[in-house]
């Protein structure tokens, strides 16, 4: 066979745009070309020894949909191939996959060390949820590596932290923190959502494990919601699979098959998106009434080097100062006319947030300060739209500040 046929034959060698529309696919008798969408809650067996077989794990197959789905497992199975991780793990929500991943790995009297620049539901649960079950955390500056040293304790078990962060967009060094808490004999969670897995690989770089928010570019249109855990067999195994089997935070085979239809399109909706946040970037960078801009496709940003790093693109996501603190940001998002205010981002519709209000309002206003999150700072998520509409849009938008 010549080699060229042989490469095309090999899912390993596959590129990310081939694995993401074919890895993982399961076809049932039908030989259907879409993935099969199987609505079931559970499975019957052929007789009374293959089910105890099943259970006692010595038969394959599936029991429940609870923790097995074959729709839910194309979904896990691709995203595992995309990231180059040995298993994958679906849950309901991006925030179920952060809780499980780190909750499954920790026990009271066990310490975790987090970045304090999270978004907000991420912070509630190092904060202020895993405490009560008897495990602190400390948070540091996720910058600083120096802080991440003088965190570790001799119960220090795991490091959590998102890169690029919500909302400020910086950006933290994966393979030092890694080194860090691999020193410490402790793990390292990544949050990878706001990078995307287009352009960050955070296993490559040390990671222990890595979540999404699938609510996100995964989907990309606004649709569902879920979330994934990513890791080596024996971190989900110890971790993750029992976790989520025994306790349920399990996505539903449904948003699994929406999940990975929109699979199959992220490529070319982050890559466009990217392109137009890259050139809004720019335009807003000479504008007066912008006190102050981050985008990671910047040569300005205050990690470029780093972005270069472990990088290979920069994000659909801009963050950006109004003058007139939350007055003006609030006029500017009113004037809007193609971008919708929203909570949301990732998706195939523009959207603006203003964090202060929405996703960081729990955070005191010093807390805020202290993470850079101004009255006047928004992030907007850019979208499908045309990028010259969207300049348009968001310049003519300014005049109202």
């Amino acid at each position: 066979m010549p080699a060229s046929a042989d490469h095309a034959f090999q899912p390993q060698t596959w590129r990310p745009e081939t694995r993401l529309v074919h890895s993982g696919t399961l076809r049932s008798p039908f030989g259907e070309t879409s993935e099969a969408l199987f609505l079931t809650q559970g499975y019957v067996y052929e007789n009374s020894a293959t089910a105890e077989a099943r259970f006692k794990g010595e038969s394959p197959g599936y029991q429940y949909s609870r923790f097995s789905n074959p729709t839910v497992a194309m979904f896990e199975s691709r995203m595992a191939a995309f990231e180059g991780a040995e298993a994958a793990r679906a849950t309901a929500t991006g925030m179920a996959a952060v809780t499980t991943a780190l909750l499954g790995q920790l026990k009271a009297g066990d310490h975790i060390v987090a970045a304090k620049a999270l978004f907000g539901s991420c912070r509630y649960v190092v904060e202020d949820f895993l405490p009560r079950y008897g495990i602190p955390c400390t948070l540091v500056d996720g910058t600083d590596l120096e802080q991440w040293r003088k965190a570790v304790r001799p119960n220090t078990k795991t490091f959590f932290f998102e890169s690029p962060t919500n909302p400020t967009l910086e950006v933290i060094d994966i393979e030092a923190v890694a080194n860090i808490a691999h020193q410490a004999g402790a793990t390292l969670v990544v949050d990878n959502v706001f990078a995307t897995p287009m352009y960050q690989s955070p296993l490559k770089f040390g990671a222990d494990c890595v979540v999404y928010s699938a609510t996100k570019h995964i989907d990309g249109q606004g649709r569902c919601l879920g979330g994934v855990i990513l890791a080596t067999e024996k971190f989900i195994q110890d971790n993750v699979h029992t976790l989520i089997r025994q306790t349920g935070p399990s996505l539903s085979p449904f948003n699994a098959w929406v999940l990975l239809k929109g699979l199959e399109t992220m490529p070319v909706r982050v890559a466009r998106q990217t392109e137009t946040a890259g050139a809004i970037a720019d335009k807003l960078a000479d504008e007066k009434k912008v006190t102050r801009l981050i985008y990671p496709g910047r040569p300005d940003h205050p990690q470029a080097k780093l972005v270069a790093k472990q990088m290979s693109g920069g994000s659909n996501l801009v963050a950006f100062e109004v003058s007139g603190g939350k007055a003006g940001a609030f006029r500017f998002q009113d004037a809007l006319r193609i971008v919708k205010i929203s909570n949301n981002l990732g998706d195939a519709k523009s959207l603006i947030t203003h964090p202060a209000t929405t996703t960081h309002q729990r955070l005191t206003p010093d807390q805020r300060a202290e993470l850079g999150i101004s009255d006047g700072l928004v992030r907007l998520s850019v979208g499908l739209e045309h990028q010259d509409d969207l300049v348009d849009d968001v310049l003519a938008a300014l005049k109202a500040v």
